[in-house]
């Protein structure tokens, strides 16, 4: 690709990558009121989408199309039904063949609606266990108990209705999803499948900033620690992630700290140096960059 043809793919990626960042905040606005957010999208020219991450999980299921998904690196060839789990902070990607369409139904969760519903559990269910076993693609078994597709599609066209209480219908309808989401994955009948691309080196990183997060890191202790060249560390790591190292781990100390924040009343001075954040003042300018308000403001919101 030369050089003007490069900066063009850049521009259009760009401003794809803005149209899908509004289209995602004017949907998440629409979440946020109850916790979560359910709806069917068809797209018949799907345009390119860059990588990005957002601080509440996703369910994707399949419906139609030749798509890739990328998440945290690794790489899956969709098949119809199958279902796709992005907990919150995953990097991920759709990536379309040409001419292909991408139809599917989408489910946002807020931790908290998780959390919530799980305290109401006299057995102690957790209902975000499907996210807390990572990201995946998962397939529905033969012979399954639960038709995951016919309640996913019930919800959806009752999220989208207007009869008697059909906002508490459709609570009780996504609650339900949840449970059986959940007894399929403890009953095995969702297979975790294994994904066609994966750099080991770069899982083995991923791994290393996940168990070290909180710590010091540079790209040359990070590169030292898994035996690899500073520099191909920060070429690879951002052609697998889409990020560059420095970026995705303050973006994982900021979804840290948003935990924290919602928790109880500890400082935010004393939760910026617990992330990894050893000076507050670069803590609070990447805290409001991202989610536009103050670490003081969003406690107020979330807790």
């Amino acid at each position: 690709m030369d050089e003007a043809a490069k900066r063009r793919h850049e521009a259009t990626d760009r401003a794809y990558s803005a149209y899908y960042a509004a289209y995602e905040q004017s949907l998440k606005k629409g979440y946020l009121h109850g916790g979560y957010r359910v709806f069917r999208l068809q797209e018949d020219a799907p345009q390119p989408v860059s990588f990005h991450y957002h601080d509440f999980h996703k369910i994707i299921l399949f419906l139609q199309g030749e798509v890739d998904y990328i998440i945290e690196g690794r790489t899956w060839q969709l098949e119809p039904h199958d279902l796709i789990f992005v907990p919150a902070g995953a990097i991920h990607r759709p990536v379309y063949h040409a001419g292909s369409c991408y139809s599917r139904i989408v489910i946002y969760v807020a931790p908290s609606f998780l959390s919530h519903w799980s305290a109401e559990s006299k057995d102690g269910a957790d209902l975000g266990r499907c996210f807390t076993l990572g990201a995946g693609v998962r397939h529905q078994t033969e012979g399954r108990s639960h038709d995951l597709l016919f309640h996913m599609d019930k919800l959806a066209r009752t999220a989208q209705g207007t009869g008697f209480a059909n906002d508490l219908y459709t609570q009780i309808l996504f609650v339900e999803f949840l449970i059986l989401v959940n007894r399929s994955l403890q009953e095995h009948e969702l297979t975790e499948l294994t994904a066609q691309r994966s750099d080991a080196k770069i899982q083995q990183v991923l791994q290393y900033l996940a168990d070290h997060l909180t710590e010091e890191l540079s790209a040359a202790s990070v590169a030292r620690d898994n035996y690899l060249s500073p520099s191909y560390l920060m070429h690879k790591f951002k052609a697998d992630t889409g990020y560059s190292l420095h970026q995705y781990v303050q973006n994982k100390r900021l979804l840290l700290a948003c935990d924290l924040l919602a928790k109880d009343d500890t400082p935010i001075t004393a939760i910026s140096a617990s992330c990894g954040f050893h000076d507050y003042s670069t803590f609070s300018r990447a805290f409001r960059k991202r989610y536009q308000c103050t670490p003081q403001e969003w406690r107020a919101q979330h807790s």
